[in-house]
């Protein structure tokens, strides 16, 4: 691993991704089309979003292992991976009124053995409490560069759902006739194309308090190059990781303030580009120049 990625320093990062016909977000809210700021038109991809993915990269990459569970887990129930911890320590659950001392066994417990807990953190209160986590890693929204044009399509598929929708011959006074459907029709909703630009922050003082450590940030790094790749989908389109540029501080506290150095990644369409449908019609301007004492850039990608 780079030294400068030390898990003891501090680290601020950007991330740039876009997707080509596809649905990076699906907002439940409103058919399920792409998330979009409605005053600007911006694209939106929550940070659960990508977490799903850092999850799912974890799991299929490290999952056997048993400090590398995940807790928020696909078909998973919470409170079944609470009871994990306290069958483990051959502790007593009272419920939400659980005395400190067992919630802070619990809480070390949940840490050890589960990757998102250390990483990210949880509320873990639920029936059987085990406490809360503010993890090290956080991610904001990722918003796309330029606004973009959620599309929602009309499929057809040559399979009808039901056996009373197929098609039927029926006998009537004039001979037999077909009833049914041949096809149905379904929707699908894409974006052409969005350039999108998100943020993150490591903070090594709360990793101390989870256990977050150096393998943990290596495998972190890891997933958000690769996850994009393992999720694939018909409706993700063509998504790819674009570029992933890491703000290291000399110190725990940091040198200076996250949002001037994220400032300094700035993604724009080339000169002569109106309507953009590919990342070759961006250029990404990153100023190195007169960095803060203190600071380095890595470039893990771009």
């Amino acid at each position: 691993m780079n030294a400068h990625l030390d898990p003891q320093r501090r680290h601020d990062f950007a991330f740039l991704f876009d997707v080509t016909d596809g649905n990076p977000n699906g907002d439940p809210d409103a058919g399920n089309l792409p998330r979009v700021d409605p005053e600007t038109m911006q694209g939106l991809v929550t940070d659960v979003c990508i977490k799903r993915k850092i999850r799912d990269f974890v799991d299929a990459s490290r999952g056997t292992e048993e400090r590398y569970k995940i807790y928020v887990e696909r078909l998973g129930v919470l409170n079944n991976q609470h009871e994990r911890a306290y069958q483990a320590l051959d502790l007593e659950s009272t419920g939400a009124k659980q005395d400190l001392a067992t919630i802070d066994k619990a809480r070390t417990w949940m840490c050890a053995n589960f990757y998102d807990v250390r990483t990210f953190g949880a509320v873990m209160t639920t029936g059987v409490n085990c406490g809360q986590v503010r993890g090290p890693l956080q991610l904001t929204f990722a918003r796309s560069v330029d606004p973009i044009v959620p599309m929602d399509l009309s499929i057809t598929r040559v399979a009808v759902t039901r056996p009373e929708d197929a098609v039927q011959l029926v006998e009537t006074d004039d001979g037999a006739t077909a009833r049914g459907k041949q096809t149905e029709m379904g929707r699908k909703a894409i974006v052409p194309y969005g350039l999108y630009l998100g943020f993150g922050f490591y903070n090594p003082m709360l990793a101390a308090q989870t256990g977050f450590d150096a393998d943990d940030l290596a495998l972190f790094w890891q997933a958000l190059t690769m996850c994009w790749d393992l999720d694939r989908s018909a409706s993700r389109g063509l998504t790819a990781l674009r570029g992933l540029y890491v703000f290291s501080h000399e110190n725990r506290l940091g040198n200076a303030p996250a949002h001037t150095l994220l400032d300094r990644i700035r993604p724009r369409k080339r000169d002569g580009v109106d309507v953009p449908r590919a990342f070759s019609d961006y250029e990404v301007l990153v100023d190195e120049d007169n960095l803060p004492a203190g600071v380095t850039l890595t470039r893990l990608v771009g």
